[in-house]
């Protein structure tokens, strides 16, 4: 993905945006985690920090991208809501840091995760 101006042409890898939209989705309320999208044995597992870009997948196309997110969840909220705050931050974050088009964010929840209290 690259943008191009008067002074040249600057070009963001994918592996980039999906470090960022891993770091905007750990800020949103409600998220416990980024999960790998393969469930080992039907458990999701969560990625530390260094690896969140794994739990996020990244298609250009053309101009714009498209973003899957596979998350795990904290348990006692509302999924729907919190699917969609997360969706707008990731899209906000992306196009503000970067300035390329979100064409679309997709969340996949992976699990669900108590709160420690």
């Amino acid at each position: 993905m690259g943008n191009q101006n008067q002074l040249g042409t600057v070009k963001i890898s994918n592996d980039v945006l999906a470090k960022i939209a891993g770091f905007a989705a750990l800020e949103c309320y409600g998220i416990a985690g980024m999960a790998s999208p393969g469930l080992q044995a039907g458990v999701a597992q969560l990625l530390s920090r260094d690896k969140l870009q794994k739990g996020v997948k990244i298609k250009s196309q053309n101009s714009e991208v498209e973003v899957e997110l596979y998350v795990v969840v904290e348990f006692e909220i509302n999924m729907a809501e919190v699917a969609n705050n997360l969706m707008s931050k990731v899209k906000y974050v992306l196009e503000k840091t970067t300035g390329v088009q979100v064409k679309h964010v997709d969340v996949h929840v992976q699990g669900v995760k108590l709160r420690k209290e």
